[in-house]
């Protein structure tokens, strides 16, 4: 919008006919040369119709317009709006109009009296503003009382793949999980009458865990993020800003240090905090439930007379093997040193007994693949197996009995299963 006539009278009335393409974003479908001139921008001698809104609308002035358009074209009504580019003014009057199965909006325009010192000092802060915003690293999107999007930086666009232009004016719920849109207006509201919304606002804004959500990219991958909200009231109405975080990295990083907590670094098996756990969970039921205790006979012999690597080599190999032999319902783990556990829900004490015997002459015969890193070694295992009882629930009690069963197994000779 520049080399505006130093006579406002120089101005044709500038006419233009905007409605919406078929993803609901605003195109002008037509317009005239004084609605270029006025709008300042740059066209060839022919246009080609219809044209994006933002391509022709100055940036200070689409936010305001683009309000007055989505009111003209859901609720009817001639609007008026009023902007100026630092050195003229000029008012738009918009009427809207039925075409066929379409609406549209007339939209007419001239210009009023030069910007003075006041008026251009509001679009001096604005410009600031946006200069802020979109040079912000993190995403920032704001919605007006009918979370409908008003404001989408530059980040945001990197952030969740949309344009500006895709989404201002559309609902804020596009950028959310499936799963999460149904409940999301109800949650901004009772963020907006929160007690803790004043306080909010008196102090600075903090991204925690307690702030962690999902959003939702354009191509549909789910983005974990963290967000700081601010409830603003502009001009009576209420809007909400969100500063948006992505951090993918460091869900990941939780992620990988959530699971390295519960799994042995050696054989890659659930540790035995997670078998605890596990165990825990099915005695919380009256599910049936065997577990059994597994032990390498004279392991100590095995690290003495091949060396600690190969003794972490059996380790990898019983993993390998113990893993193989229960399916996906039941759980494999390290117990610690050279003990293993295992739980079986739903097997009873035969079935259980079964499944701890065929482990058993598995390893007595070498009955595996497996590419030793060293020459193979030879061992066999001891197991110790017990069910639960009708009601019993205490996981202490439980692997105890199993432990004396296992006793009882290397006390009558090893390389054997003994039920307790």
């Amino acid at each position: 919008m520049s080399d505006w006539p130093n006579n406002p009278n120089e101005f044709a009335e500038s006419i233009a006919v905007v409605g919406r393409d078929e993803r609901g974003a605003l195109v002008v479908t037509a317009c005239n040369d004084a609605f270029f001139q006025m709008t300042g921008a740059v066209h060839a001698d022919k246009p080609t119709f219809p044209i994006p809104f933002d391509a022709l609308v100055p940036e200070n002035a689409r936010l305001a317009l683009r309000e007055k358009l989505d009111e003209c074209l859901t609720s009817g009504g001639a609007r008026t709006c009023d902007f100026c580019d630092g050195a003229q003014r000029w008012r738009v009057s918009l009427k809207p109009a039925a075409r066929a199965n379409d609406a549209t909006v007339f939209v007419t325009g001239f210009p009023i009296a030069p910007a003075t010192s006041q008026t251009r000092e509001p679009d001096v802060s604005a410009s600031r503003y946006r200069a802020v915003v979109d040079s912000a690293y993190d995403a920032i999107v704001a919605i007006d009382q009918r979370h409908h999007i008003t404001l989408f930086n530059r980040a945001a666009q990197n952030l969740f793949g949309y344009t500006a232009a895709e989404v201002l004016g559309r609902p804020v719920e596009m950028l959310l999980p499936e799963q999460f849109r149904a409940h999301h207006a109800r949650n901004v509201q009772q963020f907006a009458d929160s007690t803790l919304t004043e306080l909010r606002q008196t102090t600075p804004p903090r991204m925690d865990e307690s702030n962690s959500v999902y959003g939702q990219h354009r191509d549909g991958s789910i983005i974990p993020v963290e967000i700081a909200i601010a409830k603003i009231d502009v001009n009576g109405v209420t809007e909400f800003t969100a500063v948006v975080r992505d951090i993918t990295d460091r869900a990941r990083q939780m992620e990988l240090l959530k699971k390295q907590a519960v799994t042995d670094a050696l054989t890659g098996l659930p540790n035995r905090r997670e078998f605890l756990a596990f165990i825990d969970n099915v005695l919380g039921t009256d599910d049936v439930l065997s577990v059994f205790i597994l032990d390498i006979d004279f392991f100590k012999n095995i690290n003495d007379s091949h060396g600690h690597d190969a003794g972490d080599e059996v380790l990898r190999v019983l993993a390998k093997v113990g893993m193989s032999m229960t399916h996906e319902a039941n759980l494999f783990a390290r117990w610690g040193g050279e003990e293993f556990v295992a739980a079986l829900p739903g097997a009873d004490a035969g079935l259980a007994h079964t499944i701890a015997e065929t482990l058993r002459r598995r390893i007595e015969q070498q009955d595996f693949a497996h590419e030793w890193h060293l020459k193979p070694i030879p061992f066999t295992v001891s197991i110790g197996v017990v069910t639960r009882d009708a009601g019993e629930r205490d996981v202490d009690t439980l692997m105890k009995r199993a432990d004396r069963a296992l006793y009882r197994a290397k006390q009558s000779g090893r390389n054997r299963v003994e039920a307790g």
